[in-house]
C-alpha cells in the first residue's frame, strides 16, 4: 500500500509547503534538492543497478540505460528541468496550460513509478524525490495565470500518475525481460536527475559543507535501509 501513497503523500507535502512558504522570498530548496537527488542516486544504485544487472545482458543493460539518459533529456526541452528542481526559461506568468510541460512531467511520472512494484525501496527515494519537484510546480501555477481548476487539475494528475505507472506494472502481463528492460530505461532517467541536481547543487558548481553533509547522510540512509 506504502507503493501507492507515497508518492501521493509526496506530492500533498510539496503542495502544503509551497503554499505555506507561497510569500517568503527566502524560501530555499538547495539542501532538499541535494538531499533528494543523493538518495534517489544511492537507491538506484543500491537496489536497481545490481538487479538489471543480474537479470539482462549487461551490455544491453547499459543501452537501455544510456537510452534512460537521453530519453529524460529529450523530457526536459518541454518540462523546463522541473524533474530536478528547476524551471529554465519560465516565471509562471503563462495564461495558457502547459500542455507540454504537462505530458512531459507525466510520462516521466508514469516511468518511475514502475520499478517501484519490484523494487520497494526504490518508493522511498521517489518520496523524497517528488516533494520538492512538488513544491516547485505548485509554486510555477501559484504564479502563473492559470485558473485554479486547471492548476488543481494539473496537481491532481502528477500526484496519481506514479502510482499508476507502479498499478500498471503490477497488472499487466510482461516478460521478464521487458520488465527488467524498461527498469533500465528509468535507472538512466534517474541517473541524469540525480547527477544534474547535485552537479547544480551551488553556484558555480561547489559544494559547501552543508550539502556535503546531506549528500553524506542520503548514501547512508538508503545503504542502511
Amino acid at each position: 500500500m506504502l507503493n501507492f501513497l507515497l508518492p501521493i503523500l509526496a506530492v500533498l507535502i510539496g503542495f502544503v509547503l509551497a503554499i505555506w512558504f507561497s510569500n517568503s522570498k527566502q524560501m530555499s530548496l538547495k539542501l532538499l534538492l541535494t538531499f533528494s537527488g543523493a538518495f534517489l542516486l544511492s537507491t538506484t544504485v543500491f537496489e536497481l543497478l545490481p538487479t538489471v544487472y543480474s537479470k539482462l545482458n549487461p551490455k544491453l543493460s547499459g543501452l537501455y540505460i544510456l537510452a534512460g539518459i537521453i530519453f529524460q533529456i529529450f523530457l526536459e526541452f518541454f518540462s523546463k528541468g522541473a524533474e530536478h528542481g528547476h524551471l529554465h526559461g519560465s516565471r509562471g506568468n503563462t495564461k495558457t496550460f502547459p500542455w507540454l510541460m504537462f505530458l512531459s512531467l507525466g510520462v516521466h511520472a508514469f516511468f518511475e513509478g514502475f520499478p517501484v512494484f519490484a523494487h520497494q525501496t526504490i518508493v522511498y527515494g521517489v518520496f523524497v524525490h517528488k516533494i520538492p519537484v512538488a513544491i516547485l510546480i505548485v509554486s510555477y501555477l501559484l504564479l502563473s495565470k492559470l485558473p485554479k481548476f486547471q492548476a488543481f487539475v494539473f496537481i491532481m494528475v502528477f500526484a496519481l500518475l506514479t502510482p499508476l505507472g507502479t498499478l500498471a506494472a503490477q497488472t499487466i502481463q510482461l516478460s521478464e525481460k521487458l520488465i527488467y528492460s524498461v527498469n533500465s530505461l528509468v535507472i538512466g532517467m534517474f541517473l541524469h536527475i540525480a547527477t544534474i541536481i547535485l552537479f547544480e547543487a551551488d553556484e558555480g558548481h561547489k559544494f559547501n559543507l552543508n550539502k556535503i553533509v546531506a549528500i553524506v547522510c542520503a548514501v547512508l540512509i538508503a545503504f542502511f535501509m
